[in-house]
């Protein structure tokens, strides 16, 4: 038999599947012909397609030293390699064979997939559509360049490719599954849903879509379901890493802060590295209180080197929480550093405890919403003409909390000849005093917080709003999202958040001269609205209780009280130091702050030694009811507020109940709403514009009797 004759006997052993047989006949061949291109060529295929790499590996390497310019070796040659891991040496191969022509489809995209997977997104992307430029239907060429787009964050783009590769697959599951995780990451949980149970009717049984399900599920906030989604694929994979970490942050979601907490133990019992269920951990022992073992798991996420994006502004907040200011200044000066950097996340509501400045600000608020995924804007025609003008008051808070007490008595006082006036609560009902003056302030209070963004925001354009004013900014329970889709035609911020929003979807923010000049303006992508006086509103109906007589409340009978109940994350360092002089300079007085978590107030006492100050002359105030920790405020002498965050709710209250308030003017809103409120008081005098002045002038008044 000629050789010619044997390789074609051996290609069709070789094509039917009869493997052994064919490998026999190129053998022979070989033997017959040490030199022979085809038959080398094709037994190292045949020995890669038996899962032998290394010999097949040989045998090609042997053909193209035989023929160097074969473009189809060289091509087979790389997916040897990259087979083997050696992807710098398949990407020129690969290059070999593109150069020797013509470009096939396969070689390109068998290319695109090396840089991918050398983490060079953009290169690949541009492989795989010179490959689907050559071949439009390669269903790997489509599914590459959509991981690609998406890693890129241009995921409309790759929404678009998965769309057409499910046009040539429409019922592939792995496909199906991917533009779920897609329309997740797009934040269309509706969308997601639906593609991840037609994978699952598909492939009843896959963990990881059920996993995602939940996810989706989630997003709607249809809590409970999600939860069963979670169980069902831990039913069938209890190691499911993912699954365990989601269902922590559903349960987070839910409140159920304490079994979030075993779930995120569970993920790194298995999987110690696990960085995003580290931080998250860290997140829920924060809502437990658990404040220093939070930061512990924040800072082993960074020394780590977890990419999570959050996890340096999560560190930073609980270093401010717990008054540790060294940690506080290096993780501060980090994220200063970093501002505008892709992969970081940082809370516009972080920035306003750091004296960083308008620009700043305004960078921080901005990424924040860039970062967003897009949403559309709702159509349908803007609705004019009411009797009376609709003003739906949109907030997570309209409960016991300050925005909820400090609004409701607005609610009350609008006149209803004029307005129309609506709540739109997203938040949960606490059963407070607070919740039903506010249901029965309003003519229509609207639960909002079981629907998801698309719905919540359709039901508000259903409701014919005229001005919708968002309560909550960048604060915990926002949901910028609603105002994204636009539901009214004009949407203005007010009250909750005392910096810009930076989106360009909120139309105005609330404000007044002094927490908000007009020259401000450049930083503020809103339009600033000066209400005159002040833009603060206050609730006349609290009632101020019996006072407590100073020792109930642990106060020396004699002395000068010096008094902060703002949160101790607005106490800074510099302010303590100045505090601190006070004390020193005015012997028998004390300085009484609000109870903070033990480990904070640990951290004051030590600070107040460092500097001559013995802790003794720390004073804790105990949680109260309003009306007792109104009364008590008469105990006090002089109430100092704090840089770069003022006092907000807690001055209101403390001028409500007749204890004046020494401010200094600061640099943002969030530095200057004392000022406001002392100005409309008639109290400028304690407005100060420098520390040197605020120091002095609570020094002599200290002296003063």
């Amino acid at each position: 038999m000629d050789l010619q004759t044997l390789c074609n006997q051996a290609a069709g052993c070789h094509q039917s599947g009869r493997l052994e047989e064919a490998g026999h006949l190129y053998r022979q061949v070989i033997q017959a012909d040490p030199r022979n291109f085809f038959a080398h060529h094709m037994l190292g295929i045949l020995r890669a397609q038996q899962g032998r790499s290394g010999e097949a590996l040989e045998l090609v390497a042997m053909a193209l030293s035989i023929n160097p310019n074969s473009a189809e070796a060289l091509s087979n040659y790389g997916n040897l390699l990259t087979l083997m891991g050696r992807s710098g040496e398949a990407l020129v191969a690969f290059d070999r064979a593109l150069a020797i022509g013509p470009p096939y489809a396969e070689t390109l995209t068998n290319r695109a997939n090396i840089l991918w997977g050398m983490k060079r997104p953009e290169e690949a992307l541009a492989g795989y559509r010179e490959a689907l430029g050559v071949k439009a239907d390669l269903l790997e060429a489509l599914v590459g360049s959509a991981n690609a787009l998406r890693a890129l964050g241009r995921l409309e783009e790759a929404l678009a490719a998965l769309d057409r590769a499910l046009m040539l697959r429409p019922d592939t599951a792995p496909l199906l599954r991917s533009r779920g995780a897609l329309f997740q990451a797009l934040k269309q949980p509706q969308g997601a849903l639906a593609d991840l149970d037609r994978s699952l009717r598909l492939e009843p049984r896959n963990p990881e879509a059920l996993s995602n399900r939940g996810i989706a599920l989630s997003h709607l906030r249809r809590f409970d379901e999600a939860l069963a989604s979670y169980a069902e694929a831990l039913a069938i994979n209890p190691r499911l890493v993912e699954a365990l970490s989601n269902r922590g942050h559903t349960l987070r979601e839910m409140g159920q802060t304490g079994e979030a907490l075993a779930s995120y133990d569970q993920v790194l019992a298995i999987d110690p590295g696990h960085a995003r269920a580290r931080n998250s951990r860290g997140l829920a022992l924060a809502e437990l209180g658990r404040f220093e073992d939070a930061l512990a798991c924040h800072e082993q996420v960074l020394a780590a080197g977890g990419r999570i994006s959050s996890a340096l502004a999560d560190a930073a907040n609980i270093a401010l929480t717990l008054c540790d200011w060294p940690k506080a200044a290096k993780f501060g000066a980090e994220i200063r550093a970093r501002l505008g950097e892709p992969g970081l996340a940082v809370p516009p509501l972080l920035a306003l405890y750091y004296d960083w400045g308008l620009e700043a600000q305004a960078k921080c608020a901005g990424a924040w919403v860039d970062a967003m995924p897009a949403v559309p804007v709702l159509s349908g025609a803007v609705v004019a003409g009411h009797e009376r003008l609709r003003i739906a008051y949109m907030s997570s808070d309209f409960r016991r909390h300050p925005v909820g007490a400090t609004m409701v008595e607005l609610f009350e006082r609008h006149d209803r000849s004029r307005f129309e006036i609506f709540a739109a609560s997203l938040g949960v009902d606490d059963g407070s005093d607070v919740r039903h003056r506010i249901i029965d302030a309003v003519e229509h209070f609207i639960d909002l917080g079981p629907l998801d963004d698309r719905l919540a925001a359709e039901r508000l354009k259903a409701l014919e709003i005229d001005i919708l004013i968002d309560l909550n900014g960048h604060t915990l329970g926002a949901r910028p999202q609603i105002l994204r889709q636009c539901p009214a035609p004009v949407q203005a911020s007010y009250m909750g958040f005392p910096a810009t929003m930076g989106a360009d979807f909120v139309d105005h923010i609330i404000a007044d001269a002094t927490v908000l000049p007009l020259d401000q303006q450049p930083w503020y992508r809103e339009n600033i609205v000066q209400l005159p006086d002040s833009y603060w509103v206050s609730d006349t109906r609290r009632a101020i209780g019996a006072c407590p007589s100073r020792g109930a409340e642990a106060l020396p009978e004699h002395g000068f009280v010096f008094c902060c109940f703002s949160h101790n994350r607005k106490i800074t360092a510099q302010m303590f130091d100045i505090w601190m002089r006070l004390l020193l300079a005015a012997p028998e007085s004390v300085l009484w702050l609000k109870q903070s978590p033990e480990p904070a107030m640990a951290n004051l006492r030590a600070a107040a030694k460092a500097r001559g100050v013995p802790a003794s002359r720390l004073v804790f105030a105990k949680d109260a009811p309003l009306e007792v920790h109104l009364a008590r405020h008469a105990l006090a002498d002089l109430f100092l507020d704090t840089l770069p965050y003022n006092a907000h709710a807690t001055a209101s209250d403390a001028l409500w109940a007749g204890l004046p308030v020494l401010t200094c003017l600061g640099r943002s809103f969030a530095g200057r709403v004392a000022a406001s409120q002392l100005q409309a008081a008639g109290l400028p005098e304690l407005v100060t514009e420098s520390l040197d002045e605020y120091e002095a002038l609570a020094l002599r008044l200290a002296r003063d009797p």
